[in-house]
């Protein structure tokens, strides 16, 4: 059980169990959240702690929450661990990502279905060799709303990794040589972008037995180059917000058919 405050509240991200439903937006920065929840019907702010804020509301009058999990593997675990406890069992993370694959260019949309473990939090719930997936029905949903948006869409891996400056300046580092190696492996089996959540996200799903699953918006490009002007205007976080929200409500629409929001 994660760890309960005397009035039930959780001790990181303070919020009690009846407070949130059973679905669970999954932004990284908590500047972010407000305007995830701007979409829901009847939105507002329930929780604020650390990098953890929570606002509430309903998608097609089901209760739905959308939760900043901060930056990398352990506070994203933190926070699935206590969001479940309390009820929630589905989660969309939705954020920003790196270009991994030149013909992929900055403003488009990715649907991850796996990650990459290049980190270290999921290490701590199961082995090496146990795949980092994404939910099947959460993907499938998210697939369509990426394909409906209007916007270039890929699914494929993301690489899940622990040091933003290890990628992006690994000169400076003492195993640079290794570092460049292995963001040469990604690349060549066709890992679409690269960010620093997903394989913890879809890990402690998998242990927890809950559905996860992510859409990224994705900037830059594999050469680190800065981008230009035009690539800078492409790159509209509304875009990714607008594909999550429309890939919630499509799954809950799934949910709903199939008895899943029933049970």
């Amino acid at each position: 059980m994660a760890a309960t405050e005397h009035d039930g509240r959780k001790h990181h991200i303070g919020i009690k169990k009846g407070e949130v439903g059973r679905y669970a937006l999954l932004p990284g920065d908590p500047g972010r959240v407000e305007a995830i929840a701007s979409r829901f019907a009847n939105p507002r702010q329930v929780a604020q702690r650390r990098e953890y804020t929570t606002w509430v509301g309903e998608v097609d009058g089901v209760p739905v929450a959308c939760t900043s999990t901060g930056i990398g593997g352990p506070s994203t675990a933190i926070a699935v661990e206590e969001l479940v406890d309390i009820g929630v069992d589905t989660f969309i993370r939705v954020g920003t990502s790196g270009s991994m694959q030149p013909q992929i260019k900055p403003g488009s949309i990715g649907v991850i279905s796996g990650a990459i473990r290049d980190e270290g939090t999921s290490r701590h719930y199961l082995p090496m060799e146990f795949p980092a997936v994404a939910d099947l029905d959460v993907t499938i949903a998210l697939r369509e709303a990426a394909q409906s948006s209007g916007f270039p869409s890929y699914v494929g891996v993301a690489q899940s990794k622990d040091s933003f400056y290890g990628q992006h300046a690994p000169e400076r580092m003492p195993i640079a040589d290794d570092l460049k190696r292995r963001w040469t492996a990604w690349m060549a089996g066709g890992a679409i972008c690269s960010e620093m959540e997903a394989a913890t996200l879809y890990i402690v799903a998998a242990t927890l037995g809950v559905r996860a699953g992510g859409t990224m918006l994705i900037l830059g490009n594999p050469e680190q180059r800065p981008m230009t002007a035009a690539e800078e205007a492409a790159c509209d976080i509304n875009r990714v917000i607008d594909v999550g929200v429309d890939g919630l409500r499509r799954l809950i629409a799934a949910d709903r058919a199939s008895g899943r929001l029933a049970r």
